[in-house]
């Protein structure tokens, strides 16, 4: 009788150690477990409930459900997928300074008239527009003019008439010079000489290419010589100019490269070489005017178009990655590793020092391992789609 009272209570305490531990087991499994909406995908939460966007049953995810992602080589094609091993680059802050396109004064041109005289005529009216070297900016009329014609085909018909005499070959040569020196191209003198004819009204050309920025004449306006017609910026070369202040200025020195980006060009990454820095005191305060210059090949950029300078300093050499490669959301960062060729697994890292090019990696990674640096976003949305969950929701303490 003993011994079944023995058996029967040793049974009830294997029993309820059973239900106990399965009851624990199964909290625990309730504790870990992940709710997903079916269609949407992007809402996890802790418990069952409802899906707050569209109001469908949530759907328990599986606890140890992998979240590698495999994909087939068509697939990383047309996803871009493009994977670098990680590397210690230097790295450092950058600090931002707003700058301004400017016209090279070194390629400025300022044509002013040559003569006294009445414009009779512009070719080119308005600001803005792009002149080529040769193309007729002005016809003037000048009496200045005519006598220098009357005494061009005067010694060319005494030259031609008494070759002989060296004399008179000089004499057109000079007076040949004085129309050149005038501003007449070498084409019209010949047109003057074959038509022999004075021309009451001289049409000057362009003498370099660029932009008209400004015009100080107009047509009927009587002008004498010396007076400001037309100013041309060439603008295959520019300057890059910024104020920075005390403290920015100790970050740059004369010969530095440095990077900048215009505004509407901001997927490319420029550079240009400082050539002038200049102490002065604008509006009050002390700056120190930076200058680069930079080719503007295909007249893409124009002058007064603003732009961004990057100064980089405090470097130091760590581990980074373009900042494309790091996704972020209110959990953390995560990158995607290659684990096995066409495999991906995102891992979470910690980031520090970062700029506009890369971003430092202070712990998740080593030296040498392969991470997705284009087309990461698409994965995480692959693996959102696919697992139902976010890739750092299991990381979380």
């Amino acid at each position: 009788m003993k011994a079944s009272v023995i058996l029967i209570f040793t049974t009830a305490i294997f029993f309820t150690a059973c239900k106990k531990n399965s009851g624990n087991q199964t909290s625990r499994e309730n504790t870990t477990a992940k709710y997903t909406c079916p269609m949407h995908p992007n809402v996890v939460e802790d418990a069952p409930g409802k899906c707050p966007v569209c109001g469908m049953n949530l759907v328990r995810i599986a606890k140890h459900e992998t979240t590698d992602l495999m994909l087939t080589d068509s697939q990383i094609k047309l996803a871009n997928i493009v994977t670098q091993k990680v590397s210690i680059k230097p790295i450092g802050q950058t600090l931002i300074v707003n700058a301004k396109l400017k016209p090279n004064e070194d390629q400025t041109t300022l044509i002013s008239s040559r003569a006294a005289g009445r414009i009779e005529k512009l070719f080119i009216k308005e600001t803005g527009r792009t002149v080529k070297n040769g193309e007729p900016l002005y016809e003037i009329y000048s009496e200045t003019l005519l006598t220098l014609q009357r005494e061009y085909l005067l010694a060319l018909t005494q030259y031609q008439s008494l070759s002989e005499e060296k004399r008179y070959e000089h004499f057109l040569k000079a007076a040949e010079n004085k129309l050149v020196l005038y501003g007449l191209s070498k084409k019209q003198v010949n047109q003057l000489a074959e038509a022999k004819t004075v021309q009451p009204r001289i049409t000057f050309l362009a003498p370099t290419s660029g932009i008209v920025e400004e015009i100080g004449v107009a047509e009927g306006q009587y002008v004498n010589e010396g007076d400001k017609l037309y100013r041309i910026e060439n603008i295959n070369s520019l300057w890059l100019e910024a104020e920075l202040y005390p403290h920015e200025a100790s970050y740059v020195n004369l010969g530095d490269r440095v990077s900048f980006r215009v505004n509407g060009f901001e997927s490319e990454n420029l550079s240009a070489t400082i050539n002038f820095l200049s102490p002065e005191y604008r509006a009050n305060t002390q700056v120190t005017v930076m200058r680069a210059s930079l080719s503007n090949p295909g007249l893409r950029f124009k002058p007064g178009m603003q732009a961004q300078v990057f100064l980089k300093h405090s470097l130091r050499n760590a581990l980074a990655l373009p900042t494309d490669a790091v996704i972020r959301n209110e959990k953390g960062a995560h990158v995607y590793v290659q684990s096995e060729p066409n495999s991906f697994a995102p891992r979470p890292v910690k980031i520090g020092v970062e700029d506009f090019d890369q971003v430092e990696i202070t712990s998740g990674l080593e030296e040498n391992e392969i991470v997705v640096v284009s087309g990461a976003y698409l994965l995480y949305s692959e693996l959102i789609l696919k697992k139902g969950t976010s890739p750092m929701a299991e990381h979380q303490h």
